[in-house]
């Protein structure tokens, strides 16, 4: 299976790690403590939204105050959080990696590059409004809609860093010892592109995100949104993720998946 699973895979198998830091690829996929966060619920709101009116900025800010509201305790950060409680929301000017995280399905619904960019950029805008949040949207995007056509990995990585001016010629090896916990775009994205980049299946990605120490919920939700445009999600990781999510996520997962998929 390809598709937003992916995402959603990678936060829910990363939301034991995100304060409990490893820098090992060695590690049990899934455990009782395994569950959806932010990352997640904001995915399947922007899936919401595509599935409704992706033309409506109004129906985007709609579903993601919805979903937001619906699940008070996933894991927002405080302004976001705050902007859930606003009347008529305004963005705040956000560079942090929220924008990426939420954005894969966007790249599935779109019919070309040059969409997939535009509905990437307005699902940010509502809230990531700063350039590096903007960039870290476009970014994913781009990669999971060049993977899902079938670009190969150094077409990805040489059109984001020319495009984006993400350094992508680190390797994990080198990343990893130094690396912290780091919620920018501009310090977390390029680190999850090459995570698919040094991966060798969607399993493997996943592993590596979070083999980084750092925000591993959100760069595994990201990583693992590329990897599986790319690659086919493994029977059993989607199996063990979708009974992670109640009747309501998993239902607008679905939905989305008759539609686009």
């Amino acid at each position: 299976m390809k598709g937003i699973i992916g995402a959603i895979s990678g936060d829910v198998i990363g939301s034991v790690y995100e304060h409990r830091p490893i820098k090992t690829k060695e590690f049990n996929l899934f455990s009782y403590y395994s569950q959806f966060t932010d990352d997640t619920v904001m995915t399947l709101a922007i899936a919401k939204w595509l599935c409704e009116d992706k033309t409506s900025k109004e129906v985007l800010i709609k579903n993601l105050k919805y979903f937001g509201k619906r699940y008070p305790n996933a894991g927002y950060g405080g302004r976001f959080y705050h902007w859930l409680k606003q009347e008529s929301p305004a963005p705040y000017g956000s560079w942090a990696n929220g924008s990426a995280m939420r954005v894969s399905p966007c790249a599935w619904v779109a019919d070309s590059l040059e969409e997939a960019q535009e509905l990437a950029k307005t699902s940010a805008i509502v809230t990531h409004n700063h350039a590096d949040g903007v960039i870290g949207a476009l970014a994913t995007s781009d990669a999971i809609y060049l993977a899902r056509v079938g670009a190969s990995k150094d077409e990805i990585r040489d059109h984001v860093e020319l495009r984006y001016d993400y350094n992508l010629s680190q390797s994990l090896d080198e990343i990893r010892p130094s690396y912290e916990f780091d919620i920018s775009c501009k310090g977390s994205v390029p680190e999850s592109i090459i995570c698919f980049l040094e991966a060798k299946d969607f399993e493997d990605t996943i592993r590596n995100a979070i083999s980084l120490g750092g925000d591993a919920d959100t760069q595994a939700a990201i990583a693992g949104s590329i990897a599986s445009a790319y690659w086919d999600v493994p029977d059993d990781i989607y199996d063990e993720t979708v009974d992670c999510l109640d009747h309501f996520l998993l239902a607008t997962l679905m939905d989305f998946e008759d539609k686009f998929m």
